[in-house]
């Protein structure tokens, strides 16, 4: 293999010619410094200029990697990827610090963007879909820091998210029950808790004969669905003009006969269209929101309203009427991403919305809160003006809970009561909290292990 200072001549020479750089080109380019090579050396340096030029450079092999969802880098020599189970540093390394920052430009190039000392950050996304972040030295101090984000073509199906423990046991059949009841939702969650995966896989249960359009800042839902509209924001151009928001997307969208209105992030002052258009016969809309618990969702979508201009009462009455179930994720220690709990959104005695948690994830499965019943009538209701009504009673042993399921897969349990004692540990490991009411299981008297309900062996405090 040639040294790096040879190599530093050919890449200058592919750059000012525009040439693709093929054994061919790359011998040619060496036979002129001096430099005679064998087959396999030729290869390999027309390899390695190839990714620096055409590819993503040393990043190729992980970005190829389908497990892979994150690729960051903060210094030549510090590479981390993000497989599902948490950062990794890998053994990946840049030959210094310009190669970064020429590799960095060159991806915002290929987007469309500029990113030089005078506009030294960028945010774009890659023809692949990939998303591009970078920022240059001396904002990010040392070297150039790049951080790439891995849209894969095919949304994960809930199956998989189940079988990769995002989704508790019996959780599918609540997910499946909330879409085809049209109840609006919003998924929260901090960065990188699979926020998207999880709405693309929702999205993916949606009736074929409806019409789904997306609002997004950057196009990352993939929900497997044959009728998707897909709406992307724009950054200004270098005069300052063109720039399109997500509010005005929504704008659009709403013009699009949408039967389902996705906002991608609900982050700023869409906040209001959201709404409005929620309040206003488009059932079923939904979206993620960067929020740290579940009970934070309705002061978030506050701040962001009042920010924009709607007053704080006004809000509140139509986020009581606009939304309805929060599904909350995490991320665990260990990297797992996993819905932590269901809650659903009401009004407290002052006449703001706070959410009430419905389902939390156990140690086995979901475990019954206070407001299950609740979120067990919106489903019902909903499931029933669909002609998918469920059982209006529901008898321990009896067939017509296990006949739903084996039918539709959407029974939900008939009603909660008071049980013996907590059958499972809560998450931390103790048997129940202080101060809680007793554990309560749901009234048609299903258990662990019988598989004819729809959270076996799930429990209430």
């Amino acid at each position: 293999m040639p040294d790096d200072g040879l190599l530093d001549g050919v890449r200058q020479w592919l750059v000012e010619s525009g040439a693709e750089p093929t054994p061919a080109r790359v011998a040619q380019a060496l036979r002129e410094r001096g430099r005679v090579l064998g087959d396999a050396e030729v290869l390999g340096a027309a390899e390695r200029l190839r990714s620096e030029l055409v590819g993503s450079g040393p990043l190729e092999p992980l970005l190829a990697d389908p497990s892979v969802t994150d690729v960051l880098v903060s210094a030549p020599d510090r590479v981390w990827v993000d497989r599902g189970g948490g950062l990794e540093l890998t053994r990946v390394s840049f030959p210094d610090a310009a190669a970064v920052r020429r590799l960095a430009q060159r991806l915002a190039a290929v987007a469309g963007r500029r990113l030089d000392d005078a506009r030294p950050w960028v945010d774009a996304r890659l023809p692949d879909g990939t998303r591009l972040h970078a920022v240059l030295p001396p904002v990010a101090v040392g070297s150039t820091c790049l951080s790439l984000r891995v849209v894969r073509p095919r949304a994960f199906t809930l199956a998989e998210l189940a079988a990769a423990g995002t989704v508790p046991p019996g959780g599918d059949r609540v997910l499946r029950a909330l879409i085809r009841s049209r109840l609006s939702y919003v998924i929260s969650g901090g960065t990188g808790t699979g926020k998207t995966t999880l709405l693309s896989a929702l999205l993916g249960l949606v009736d074929p004969g409806e019409r789904i359009v997306l609002a997004e800042d950057s196009a990352e839902l993939r929900p497997d669905h044959p009728h998707v509209v897909r709406l992307e924001g724009r950054p200004a151009n270098q005069e300052g003009v063109g720039l399109v928001e997500l509010q005005d997307l929504v704008r659009q969208a709403l013009r699009m006969r949408p039967d389902r209105l996705v906002v991608g992030e609900v982050r700023g002052p869409e906040v209001v269209s959201l709404l409005a258009a929620l309040n206003t016969g488009h059932e079923g809309g939904c979206g993620t929101l960067h929020a740290n618990a579940a009970g934070q969702v309705p002061a978030r979508l506050e701040a962001l309203g009042t920010a924009a201009g709607l007053d704080r009462a006004a809000l509140h009455s139509q986020l009581a009427a606009a939304l309805s179930v929060v599904l909350h994720l995490v991320r665990d220690r260990d990297g797992r991403r996993r819905i932590a709990e269901v809650h659903v959104l009401e009004r407290d005695e002052s006449g703001l919305v706070v959410t009430v948690p419905a389902l939390r994830w156990g140690t086995e499965a979901f475990v019954y809160e206070r407001g299950w019943e609740r979120l067990r009538g919106l489903l019902r209701d909903g499931l029933r003006g669909r002609g998918d009504g469920l059982p209006d009673r529901v008898e321990d042993g009896g067939e017509g809970f296990r006949g739903g399921l084996r039918g539709r897969g959407d029974g939900l349990p008939d009603r909660v009561e008071d049980g013996e004692g907590l059958r499972g540990r809560t998450p931390g490991g103790g048997r129940g909290e202080p101060g809680s009411r007793g554990p309560v299981r749901s009234g048609n008297g299903l258990s662990a292990g019988r598989g004819d309900g729809l959270l076996e062996g799930s429990e209430r405090r």
